[in-house]
Formats: structure tokens, sequence, C-alpha cells
């Protein structure tokens, strides 16, 4: 008869299959059903009873893309927008990261406190003073400025994150590349960046995420002239009713790139995401 000790094992991981099996249904079933519904006529998708077997059509794509409703300028912006602020906050906040993990301060870690804490502040407290800003620099409506106003947000984020890989660097491969006659930008550049490439894709993918979802700032600081995908997509529900086809196909158009994004970079991703976990970092 096999003990109580015997059997806890096999429980604990049928208990970790079927969280896991929980969770990815939590996670998928939305999933596949927006794309399901994107492929529906109108008539399928606000049917009372749903169809599971059904016609696919490629209409609500065809609409997105023709006449008034052209998506392709909100495409641009969203990839100009979320692009250009993920390089930058990755770029900027890997200088930043290399000198916060390098000094020797006593209060370098209130420091990297006060500087993730930012990025905790709600949108709604930073909302009314960039718009000022925005306003009297003549960048509302403009692509620069919803960089800018992602950047405010991802920068923090970015120089926390990557002062962490930074700090899982041994000091002593630095040093060799100093004594080996490299500068010090030498040996960042060449030595001490490439041993954090899981962390730039990391940092990278999630700036990335962030901007490209981003409703709020794109709402108050872009215009006609600089709208993303979210902007687009609310532009479906009116008081008239809701184009649940054309809203669905949006949904797919804007989660799947992201979706794609994380599953190429999956193996830097789930390195970045877990060494700091280690060190507590």
């Amino acid at each position: 008869m096999t003990s109580a000790i015997d059997r806890t094992p096999l429980r604990a991981r049928l208990g970790v299959r079927a969280v896991v099996i929980v969770g990815l249904l939590w996670t998928l079933v939305p999933l596949v059903w927006m794309v399901a519904s994107s492929l529906k006529s109108d008539v399928d998708v606000t049917a009372a009873d749903p169809e599971f077997l059904f016609q696919p059509t490629l209409e609500n794509y065809r609409s997105l893309f023709t006449g008034a409703n052209n998506l392709g300028p909100y495409i641009w912006h969203s990839v100009l927008a979320s692009g250009i602020s993920s390089v930058l906050a990755v770029a900027i906040g890997a200088l930043a990261g290399y000198g916060l993990a390098g000094t020797r301060m006593r209060a370098k870690k209130h420091v990297a406190f006060w500087i993730i804490s930012t990025r905790m502040a709600p949108i709604a407290v930073v909302v009314l003073p960039l718009f000022l800003l925005f306003r009297g620099a003549n960048l509302i409506d403009s692509i620069p400025g919803l960089i800018l106003a992602y950047l405010t947000f991802n920068l923090p984020f970015a120089i926390w994150l990557m002062s962490a890989f930074f700090a899982e660097v041994p000091p002593s491969v630095e040093e060799s590349a100093l004594v080996a006659g490299c500068t010090r930008w030498q040996a960042f550049w060449h030595v001490v960046l490439p041993l954090t490439k899981s962390g730039l894709v990391t940092t990278f993918v999630l700036c990335l995420v962030f901007s490209w979802n981003d409703y709020a700032f794109a709402l108050v600081f872009s215009g006609p002239h600089s709208q993303t995908l979210p902007i687009a997509a609310d532009q479906l529900v009116t008081q008239t009713g809701i184009d649940w086809g054309q809203l669905t196909a949006i949904g797919t158009i804007v989660v799947l790139p992201m979706i794609v994004a994380g599953l190429a970079v999956r193996r830097w991703l789930v390195t970045g995401l877990t060494l700091g976990a280690v060190t507590g970092e």
C-alpha cells in the first residue's frame, strides 16, 4: 500500500498540471474566440446561438482597409511610436542601468527604487502636466509627442530592469577587458553589453508591448495625424451600435504581432524574466 508521502509527488504534479491547464484555457479561449469571431459574417457574429462551425470570411479585414475605415495609417503610427520609443528606452536605459549597477554610492538601492516608483504612478497623475508641456511645445497630435509620452513610462522600467542585468555580470569580466587595454566604453560595448543580450531583448519586448497596447496616452495626446490602433478600435463603438466583426478583427491585428514577437524571442525573454529572481533584484 502506498503511503501518503509516496503519493504527494504525484498529487503535486497533477496539481501543477491542473493549474497550467486552467491558465492556458483562461488565456487561449478568449483569443481563439476573438480570432474566430473576426472570421465570421455579421449575421454569424451577432447570432443569439453561437455557431462553432461556420463559413470563414475575410470581409471584416477587407472593410478595415477600404474606404474611410483604412487602418493603414493607424498601424503605421503604432509601429513608429511604439518602436522608436522602445528603442530609445532600451538605449538610454542600458546606459543609465550600467551606471547605476556600477556605482558604489550608499543610496544606490534608494535611487533604484525612486526610479521604478515613477513607473508606479497612475497615468492620470502625469497626463495633465504632460499635456500642458506638450501643448506649449506643439507636440499634441504628433508622433514625437507620443514617443516622448511612452518614454516617460518605459524609461524608468528599462533603467531598473537593465541595472539588474548589469549587476549579474561579474566585475572581473570588465576588469579583464580594462587590463587588456580597452577603454571604459569599449569594455561596455564589446564585453559587458553582449553578456546582457537577454536583458536587452526582454526590456525591448516589454516596452514594445506597453507602448503598442497603450490607450490612455494615445487618447489624450494623439489626433487625426497620429492616432494608433487602440484609438481605431474605440471608434467602432458608437451610439448607434458596435461593429463586433471589425472590432474583433482589429483586436486580432493588435494582439497577434505581440504574440509573434514574444514567441520569436521567448528564449531570451524567459531568461531575462527569471535572471533577477535569484538575486532578488
